[in-house]
C-alpha cells in the first residue's frame, strides 16, 4: 500500500533574485522549524515519507527549488549556482521563520546548496543545525581529493572519480535527452532507484512534473562541477553539522567525507547500509537522527545513538551502544557479553536461570562494564514480549541483539516425543523469532540500523542421525536469518548467522538424549561433554567471532574449523553428505 501524500496545512509563495519559490508547511507554526531541501531530479515530494514523521513534533517546511516543481524555470545555466540556491534558502527561512534560526535536513544537491549556505557568515543566525544526506561540500571534496593526490594516494580519489563519471554525461549539453530519454519516465526511475535503494518501488515519490524536473535540474552539474573541481576554495561553517552516509551510495563515496571534520566546528557522522536515496527507502533514519540532533541542541538529553556519532569524541569500539543477549547466564551467552563489555557496550542479559544471569553481570561489572541481569523464557511469545516492552523503557532501543538462548537435544526421531521436538522447537527457533519479533522491530521502527545475531549451528547444514529435532530447530534459524536479512536490508539492519561447530559449553552437559534411561542418559552426557572439553575450542573464542560478525558485517560466519569445511563441503558436493549421514551416527 502506497503512503499517502502528506497534505500541506500552509502553501505560500516567496520570492527571491527574481524567482517564485513554492514553499508548504506542515504541523505547528510556533514549533521549531525544520526546512527540508530536495536534490536532483526530485521537488518537494521527495520528503513525503519523512514529513509525517516530523510534521507531530515540528513546523516542517518544504519548497521546490528554483528550476523544479512549481517554482520558476529557467534555461540560464548561471541561475543554477551553488549561491544563487543559497540565496533562496535564506529567503524561505527568513519567511517561514523569521524570529528563530532553522534547522535544516538535505539531501544529494540539496545538501550541497546547503553546504554553500551554512559556509556563509549569515549562516550562524539563521541556521541552527544541518542534517547533511548523500550530498558533500564540493569545495570539500575537490581539497581532499587534491589532497590525496599529491601525496601519492591515487585510489580513493580515484574510485570517486568513477563513481562521478555520469556527471560528464549530464555535463554535455542535449546530449543527457538523447541517452537517458528511456529512464527519464515514472516507472523506469522509481524501478531504477528502488533497485539501487533496496525498496519497493511504491515508497519512490515523485513529483507531477518529474520528466521536465529530470533534464532542466541537471543544468546544476553543469554550472558547479567543473568550477569546484579545479579551484576549491577553503570552506569552513560554525553550524553544526550531522552527516548521514549512506554506504552503498553510487555516487559519493564515503571517503569523501574524510576531510569534513577539518571544515567544521561540531561535527555527528552517522554511517548506514543503505543506497542514495535514504528519503524514500529510511525515512524514519532520517526522521530520528533529525529529531535527536534538534533536542540535543536545544538543551535536551543526548542520546546514545548522537552520542557515538559525534566526530573526535574519544572511546572504545562499543562505548555508547545497547547491546541485548539472551542466554546470558553461561557458555556462549557469557563471553560475548564480556567481549563486548570490555570494547565499552552497555549489556542487558537474559537467561532462565535468574541466578546465572546475575553471575555474569557480576563478571561484567568486575571487567568495569554495565550489565543488567533479567530472567526470560525465551519460548514464551508473552514473557519476551514484556521483557522487551521492560528493557526499552528502562534502557532503550537496543543497537545490536543476540538471539543465544538455547537448548541440546539428542536421539532417534521415533524415540523422540513430540513433546521434546516441540520444545527445541520453541526454545532454539521460536526463542529467536520472538527476539526478533520484539527487539527487531523496535530497532525497524527506530530506523537508526543495527545488528541482530542469530545463534545458527553448523548443525544446520550437517544432517545427521539422531538429532532430527536439533538439527531442524537449528536449520530453521538459519533460513528465518536468511529471510529476516533479505527483509531488514532496506532498513539499515545487519542480520549475522553464526553457526559454531565442536564448542565446549553446559550446553552439552544439559543436552537431552531421547530414548535411554535416566543414568544411560547421564552417562552419555558425561561422556560427550569430556570429548568436547578435550576438544579445546572454548565459547570465548565463538564471542569473538561474534563481535568480528558484527564489526564486519558478516552475514554467515561458520566458526569452528570443522564448521567453515562443512559448510563448504555441503554447498559443493550435498549429495556426499547425505550419503555420510545414513552411514555415520555419531549419537
Amino acid at each position: 500500500m502506497t503512503d499517502p501524500t502528506p497534505v500541506p496545512d500552509t502553501e505560500r509563495i516567496v520570492r527571491n533574485d527574481g524567482f517564485d519559490l513554492a514553499v508548504y508547511e506542515y504541523g505547528d507554526p510556533a514549533a521549531e522549524t525544520v526546512v527540508l531541501v530536495h536534490g536532483w531530479p526530485d521537488d518537494h515530494h521527495l520528503w513525503d515519507r519523512v514529513i509525517p514523521l516530523l510534521s507531530g513534533r515540528f513546523h516542517v517546511v518544504a519548497y521546490d527549488t528554483r528550476g523544479h516543481g512549481r517554482s520558476t524555470r529557467t534555461d540560464r545555466t548561471a541561475d543554477y549556482r551553488l549561491d544563487r540556491f543559497a540565496g533562496d534558502f535564506f529567503a524561505v527561512a527568513a519567511a517561514v521563520s523569521p524570529d528563530r534560526p532553522v534547522h535544516v535536513l538535505a539531501h544529494d544537491w540539496g545538501s550541497v546548496q546547503m553546504w554553500a549556505a551554512v559556509c556563509l557568515p549569515e549562516a550562524a543566525d539563521r541556521v541552527a543545525s544541518f542534517t547533511s544526506v548523500s550530498g558533500p561540500n564540493l569545495d570539500h571534496l575537490s581539497r581532499w581529493a587534491w589532497r590525496k593526490l599529491f601525496r601519492g594516494a591515487v585510489w580513493a580519489p580515484f574510485t570517486q572519480v568513477l563513481s562521478s563519471a555520469y556527471t560528464l554525461l549530464f555535463m554535455t549539453p542535449g546530449l543527457p535527452r538523447v541517452v537517458l530519454r528511456p529512464v527519464a519516465t515514472e516507472r523506469m526511475w522509481r524501478q531504477f532507484v528502488a533497485l539501487m535503494n533496496e525498496t519497493s518501488p511504491e515508497n519512490v515519490k515523485l513529483g507531477p512534473m518529474f520528466r521536465r524536473d529530470f533534464f532542466d535540474g541537471m543544468r546544476i552539474y553543469r554550472a558547479n562541477i567543473m568550477r569546484r573541481a579545479f579551484v576549491p576554495r577553503r570552506r569552513h561553517t560554525e553550524v553544526p553539522v550531522q552527516l548521514i552516509i549512506a554506504r552503498k551510495d553510487v555516487a559519493v563515496r564515503p571517503a569523501g567525507y574524510e576531510d569534513t571534520p577539518r571544515w567544521t566546528a561540531q561535527l555527528w557522522r552517522r554511517e548506514v547500509g543503505g543506497g542514495h536515496w535514504l528519503p524514500f527507502s529510511h525515512p524514519e533514519l532520517l526522521a530520528t537522527a533529525t529529531t535527536e540532533l534538534v533536542d540535543s541542541l536545544g538543551g535536551g538529553d543526548t542520546p546514545r545513538t548522537l552520542r557515538r556519532a559525534e566526530v573526535g569524541r574519544p572511546g572504545r569500539p562499543y562505548d555508547d551502544h545497547l547491546v541485548v543477549i539472551t542466554g546470558g547466564g553461561s557458555g556462549i551467552g557469557r563471553e560475548t557479553a564480556l567481549a563486548f563489555a570490555r570494547r565499552g557496550a552497555e549489556i542487558v542479559l537474559s537467561d532462565i536461570d535468574l541466578d546465572a544471569a546475575k553471575e555474569t553481570a557480576a563478571l561484567v561489572a568486575a571487567a568495569g562494564g554495565t550489565a543488567h541481569p533479567y530472567a526470560v523464557d525465551v519460548a514464551d511469545e508473552t514473557a519476551v514480549a514484556d521483557h522487551c516492552a521492560a528493557v526499552i523503557a528502562t534502557h532503550g532501543v537496543p543497537d545490536i541483539l543476540i538471539n543465544n538462548a538455547g537448548v541440546g537435544q539428542a536421539g532417534d526421531f521415533f524415540d523422540t516425543t513430540a513433546a521434546d521436538f516441540d520444545r527445541v522447537l520453541r526454545i532454539n527457533l521460536g526463542g529467536v523469532v520472538n527476539g526478533c519479533r520484539t527487539f527487531g522491530a523496535a530497532m525497524a521502527e527506530r530506523g537508526l540500523g543495527g545488528h541482530i545475531v542469530n545463534l545458527s549451528s553448523m548443525a544446520a547444514y550437517t544432517p545427521q542421525r539422531g538429532f532430527s529435532a536439533y538439527s531442524t530447530s537449528k536449520s530453521a534459524v538459519f533460513m528465518f536469518s536468511d529471510c529476516l536479512r533479505a527483509e531488514l536490508a532496506g532498513r539499515g539492519i545487519s542480520v549475522h548467522t553464526v553457526c559454531p561447530g565442536i564448542v565446549h559449553t553446559n550446553i552439552i552437559a544439559a543436552t537431552r538424549f531421547s530414548g535411554l534411561s535416566e543414568q544411560a542418559e547421564a552417562d552419555r552426557q558425561a561422556h560427550y561433554d569430556a570429548l568436547y572439553r578435550r576438544r579445546g575450542y572454548g565459547p570465548e573464542k565463538v564471542a569473538e567471532q561474534i563481535v568480528r560478525a558484527v564489526e564486519n558485517d558478516r552475514a554467515v560466519v561458520p566458526v569452528t574449523p570443522e564448521a567453515h569445511l562443512q559448510y563448504h563441503v555441503n554447498r559443493l558436493a550435498p549429495a556426499l553428505v547425505r550419503f555420510a549421514a545414513s552411514r555415520v551416527k555419531l549419537t
